[in-house]
């Protein structure tokens, strides 16, 4: 059942200090520091993991399952995501990875390359619609597709309504496994080796769809002790495996998309600070003669997650080492068009915009809420210095028409500027008062 609720990135309040690292860094502004310690907004945070990488106090932490959790189910199938080849310095066959998967306790595994290479063929298709706006952006990201949700609501009609490539994994997993060995769907279960918490989040709060296809989502931090010796110890088998392409296999980095779905006329971004400047040039309509954008809110792509192992330029190079070997056979050849039609490949619920920006359900108040604001923000000073608690003045503004702060004079300068003319009052009224007492003993 769906959780509106759940997020993966969470707050260890023990170990914050309250230091405005993270909230100068939020791409929602999701952050507050209230009383000396860390706050999230429930409804701004796209758990792009973005807090996770700047606290050096490790304040915020990605809740994913554990590797014991697989047990729930009788049967239980590993989802790898390609980024997991590159967590492998020196890695020769990625079904090393496979097989070592099996080793720890997975029944089967189904690359979530091969989900990619459906969906790949999928996307090509469905670029043949003009009605869909260009660019069309990309839906595979889920921390991207909340961005959109949350500051750019009006370009979700461009978010391609093609399902992300572990979902269609996984639903394809399934479906084979128990045709294979003759058991219920129910007693299967679905993990997704993630490299981001923003793909934990997606499995508890779909986007896109009523139910995820997943059970769960265990991080490639934790798996990759527990798969490392394996993977050492295996190196001279070959395992047998239906393969995935070089081209669901590169999807892991930034580019990969792209290269596949469109390799003419498409443009990949990657870092969330410069998603937001691009998609605010598709919201100026200044990318229109684009056919496809890739975006991905980790740097280097899904390698670069905050939840990986390897530093996500090695990662980068091992994959882009690993795909060099593999045959040129793209998707369009690899994957039947029967494929498309069998399993699930559209979503089943539209994109929604998110009403956290909203500053009240009745517009008459929205407005009067917008115009207090502005003459809040008049007031201060500009600075955007996050001393407040809040990451913007904008933002501190919003705050206390909203209630969450009692008024402008938590503004440390504006404080600042009160007490200079407070004192300056004071030594005025000094001043009269012993000029007054001059001018009594003159008249004596």
């Amino acid at each position: 059942m769906t959780d509106f609720r759940y997020h993966s990135v969470r707050l260890q309040k023990d170990r914050c200090r309250g230091c405005t690292n993270c909230l100068k860094h939020c791409p929602t502004e999701a952050i507050r520091v209230r009383n000396g310690r860390a706050h999230i907004i429930d409804s701004l945070c796209i758990d792009c993991g973005e807090c996770i990488r700047i606290c050096e106090y490790q304040a915020k932490v990605a809740v994913t399952d554990a590797l014991a959790d697989i047990q729930r189910f009788k049967y239980k199938i590993a989802l790898p995501a390609p980024t997991l080849y590159g967590q492998f310095r020196g890695l020769k066959k990625r079904e090393y990875v496979l097989e070592a998967l099996l080793q720890i306790g997975f029944d089967s595994v189904f690359e979530v390359a091969r989900g990619a290479d459906v969906v790949t063929r999928a996307i090509r298709e469905r670029l043949r619609d003009t009605s869909i706006p260009r660019p069309v952006i990309s839906s595979a990201c889920p921390a991207v597709v909340r961005l959109i949700q949350v500051r750019f609501p009006e370009l979700l009609e461009h978010v391609i309504d093609i399902r992300q490539p572990m979902e269609v994994a996984a639903s394809i997993a399934r479906r084979e496994f128990c045709r294979k060995h003759g058991c219920k769907p129910e007693d299967v279960g679905c993990f997704f080796i993630t490299p981001c918490p923003a793909k934990m989040t997606a499995i508890h709060r779909p986007i896109g769809q009523a139910k995820s296809e997943l059970d769960g989502a265990i991080s490639i931090m934790e798996l990759y002790g527990h798969l490392l010796p394996h993977v050492e110890k295996i190196q001279n088998e070959s395992p047998d495996f239906d393969p995935a392409t070089r081209y669901g296999v590169g999807w892991a980095t930034s580019d990969g998309e792209a290269s596949a779905v469109c390799p003419e006329r498409s443009l990949s971004v990657d870092g969330i600070p410069n998603v937001i400047r691009v998609l605010e040039e598709v919201e100026n309509n200044k990318l229109s003669d684009l056919e496809y954008l890739e975006g991905n809110a980790c740097i280097g792509g899904c390698v670069g997650g905050a939840l990986v192992f390897e530093n996500n330029y090695v990662a980068k190079a091992a994959i882009r080492q690993l795909v060099a070997g593999m045959p040129l056979e793209h998707p369009d050849k690899s994957v039947c068009t029967s494929m498309l039609t069998k399993y699930p490949m559209k979503n089943d619920v539209p994109f929604q915009p998110s009403a956290a920006m909203s500053l009240d359900d009745n517009l008459m108040a929205a407005m009067q809420k917008m115009n207090r604001m502005n003459k809040i923000l008049e007031n201060l000073p500009g600075y955007d210095c996050g001393s407040c608690g809040s990451p913007t003045c904008k933002s501190f503004a919003e705050d206390i028409v909203r209630g969450y702060v009692k008024s402008e004079m938590e503004c440390v300068h504006m404080m600042k500027n009160k007490l200079k003319i407070m004192a300056q009052d004071m030594v005025t009224l000094a001043q009269s008062t012993i000029d007054l007492g001059g001018n009594q003993d003159e008249s004596k």
